[in-house]
């Protein structure tokens, strides 16, 4: 019954994801009332409360924070975690179109946000309208949350907690990978400052194009003054994005600014093998896979190994800034690795290290009632008899407990979020609607 309903409204679902990828909602921190992510968070949330609207549901806009949208009756509620806000992309990036203008070509829905997340979030919303169309009579709240900073720092899902809002007894984020996530690794991000200069060169400026911590950088550039010749010479350098959490699919710019500074001063200046930059390629912190600085072996469970990916690299006052965002299994204690990183500071006595995003790992069990009926119902739909797995994307399922991360992103599939082209298959939009519309029953019924 849900499969026919959603059939009837495919065209729909399609030109609803088109028309919220259209809103350029990169959060951005504002005073503003009522927009705290800015304008384009903004209308995309309001956008989608009032799709939400005329199909026929409750809404409700938090502050500017977040909203929700919500179905049913009952005292328990399942909830359905997802977001609105995208990270940054521009045409120069490589992309093929404007990464704001949705563009249909191959059965394919290119555009930023069209995996991460905002098709999946249009997907729940007319999997949670097929549900309340069949009649079906379900004796739980159904709540489709929407957030606007999960890309960034969680305000919005903080907000949601700090004014009261109700927690759920159940859900999922439609945020990842079919067919289910039971565990997520623990995220870190570390700022390093430290003192830095090149002999007999000023540093103009270094660029890596405002690269969030969880994106493999793309592009970075180092723009330097020769004090003897006056000669200014910019360096260029340019990889290939990905989401941190699997940095072995990028190539990242700033690492290979730094590994060619390294060389190229090596041949210029005989003590260059004591500078900053060699020392902490020689200890590791380059490696994207467990860096040896951090153990002797390398730190992995069965949620998978520790990555590294340095997100950031900046100049200023004569101090060099660098962020990198590490993703941990779950059975090593985030506290081990900020030890490990605070204690550089007895190599490098001028560096300061700052944490300025953690996330504690999440796991629920393979055989839990949630992990077990979602794999299942994904199986049935698919005909597939595939295993849960575990990610190092971190999702929103980690903000509340009893949840887990639940699709779009099918299996075999190369994972397109934070990447340059980023789409998603009309196919997979469709199929992943009336997926999440046998969960949204089985968890509700």
């Amino acid at each position: 019954m849900f499969d026919k309903i959603i059939e009837t409204q495919k065209d729909e679902i399609i030109h609803s994801v088109c028309e919220l990828i259209k809103f350029k909602s990169v959060s951005t921190k504002t005073n503003l009332p009522q927009m705290p992510f800015g304008e384009g968070c903004k209308n995309a949330l309001e956008y989608t409360l009032s799709l939400a609207k005329k199909l026929g549901f409750k809404t409700k806009n938090l502050d500017g924070y977040c909203g929700y949208i919500e179905c049913g009756e009952g005292e328990n509620l399942v909830a359905i975690t997802g977001h609105l806000d995208v990270v940054p992309a521009q045409l120069e990036d490589g992309w093929k179109t404007d990464p704001f203008t949705p563009d249909i070509r191959e059965n394919k829905l290119y555009g930023r946000g069209a995996i991460d997340d905002k098709g999946p979030v249009i997907a729940s919303l007319y999997a949670m309208k097929a549900v309340l169309d069949s009649g079906k009579k379900l004796n739980k709240r159904v709540r489709l949350i929407l957030g606007l900073d999960e890309e960034k720092n969680w305000e919005c899902i903080h907000h949601y907690k700090k004014i009261g809002e109700e927690i759920p007894t159940i859900g999922f984020s439609p945020d990842a990978d079919f067919p289910c996530i039971y565990a997520e690794k623990g995220i870190l991000s570390v700022r390093i400052k430290h003192p830095f200069s090149i002999k007999n060169m000023e540093i103009l400026n270094i660029d890596c194009n405002h690269n969030a911590l969880n994106v493999v950088p793309k592009y970075c550039s180092i723009t330097l003054k020769d004090n003897s010749s006056e000669k200014i010479t910019k360096l260029e350098f340019n990889g290939t994005s990905a989401h941190a959490a699997h940095p072995d699919l990028g190539n990242n710019a700033i690492a290979k600014l730094i590994k060619h500074l390294n060389s190229q001063l090596d041949k210029t200046l005989k003590d260059n093998k004591y500078s900053l930059l060699a020392k902490l390629e020689k200890i590791g912190l380059l490696d994207i896979i467990s860096p040896q600085f951090l153990s002797s072996q390398k730190i992995e469970d069965t949620s998978g190994i520790l990555t590294s990916n340095i997100g950031f690299l900046g100049y200023e006052n004569s101090i060099l800034e660098i962020g990198v965002n590490l993703r941990v299994p779950v059975e090593t204690p985030l506290c081990k690795i900020k030890e490990k990183y605070a204690n550089l500071t007895e190599l490098f006595p001028d560096m300061q290290i700052t944490f300025t995003a953690e996330q504690s790992p999440l796991y629920v069990p393979k055989d839990s009632y949630l992990v077990q009926t979602l794999t299942n119902i994904f199986n049935k739909k698919t005909n597939q008899n595939l295993e849960p797995i575990a990610i190092g994307g971190g999702t929103f399922a980690r903000a509340f407990p009893n949840c887990v991360a639940f699709g779009a992103n099918m299996p075999n599939q190369k994972d397109m979020c934070h990447q340059v082209n980023e789409f998603i298959s009309l196919d997979n939009l469709i199929l992943s609607t009336k997926i999440y519309a046998e969960a949204i029953f089985e968890l509700a019924k």
